[in-house]
């Protein structure tokens, strides 16, 4: 089973830099696409609708912000976009799609970089999602989380972690609920199964010569649940062309879809 995650910073961008020509070489079985940018109804070309894939876009209120996608090669037995959480469902962050053997989501975490307000809202949604996953993880099917979570984990997943103790994206309550997440409540971070001890990075700032310097954040992870521990087989970063200011994340699992 492949899967591929990516936040695409605007999908029409990407699209005219060749993510989707690049998807079609991929091959993947479930695509999660996160900041799409777009509403669906400016989304007729055929590009954002891939040949083999069953397509479910969930747009934000605002037009050309947020919104998310999920593609997949099985027809689902249901797609949910609205949680009742109201930043979810205005923002378009959510898109989960369930299957006879897995439930898969495409999550966009808001960033608290632009103020209080919004990190607070941030800290809201952190609140409100725990027991959720935690509700996602009774379920007999697998759980797979594909998102931009807005959050490092560790130093290992920031270059310039001294300098970030106190911005969005890594502060102690970031952390320690990512923490919690993985550590307490057990849910993998099936990428560091793979790549326990190597700094790689999925975004870059685009100041300065960040991504050609590497100096990133890994932001981009795929959390799974019990089920899935030990069945990552291979992880790729994707640098080979620039779709976005984030790199796509593709892994593969010893798990029949």
């Amino acid at each position: 089973m492949r899967i591929i995650t990516c936040n695409t910073n605007g999908i029409r961008s990407a699209e005219s830099k060749g993510f989707f020509d690049w998807l079609a070489e991929k091959d993947a079985d479930i695509v999660c696409i996160q900041e799409t940018k777009a509403q669906e109804a400016q989304l007729s070309k055929p590009a954002f609708h891939p040949e083999g894939y069953h397509c479910f876009y969930s747009d934000a209120e605002k037009k050309g912000y947020s919104g998310t996608a999920l593609y997949s090669r099985k027809k689902p037995l249901s797609v949910i976009t609205e949680v009742g959480f109201e930043l979810v469902d205005t923002e378009g962050r959510w898109v989960q799609a369930e299957f006879d053997n897995l439930i898969a989501i495409s999550l966009y975490m808001p960033s608290g970089s632009s103020g209080d307000a919004r990190q607070q809202l941030k800290y809201e949604m952190m609140d409100w999602l725990l027991p959720y996953m935690l509700d996602l993880a009774k379920q007999e099917k697998p759980v797979i989380i594909c998102a931009d979570w807005n959050i490092c984990h560790k130093e290992i997943d920031l270059k310039n972690w001294r300098g970030n103790r106190k911005n969005s994206g890594f502060l102690p309550e970031e952390r320690q609920w990512m923490d919690d997440l993985l550590n307490k409540h057990g849910f993998i971070d099936s990428f560091r199964e793979l790549h326990p001890d190597e700094p790689l990075y999925t975004w870059w700032s685009n100041r300065g010569q960040a991504y050609a310097n590497d100096v990133g954040w890994r932001l981009d992870y795929q959390i799974v649940t019990e089920q899935l521990r030990g069945k990552a087989l291979q992880a790729e970063i994707y640098k080979e062309q620039k779709f976005s200011d984030h790199a796509p994340l593709v892994m593969d699992y010893d798990y029949p879809f």
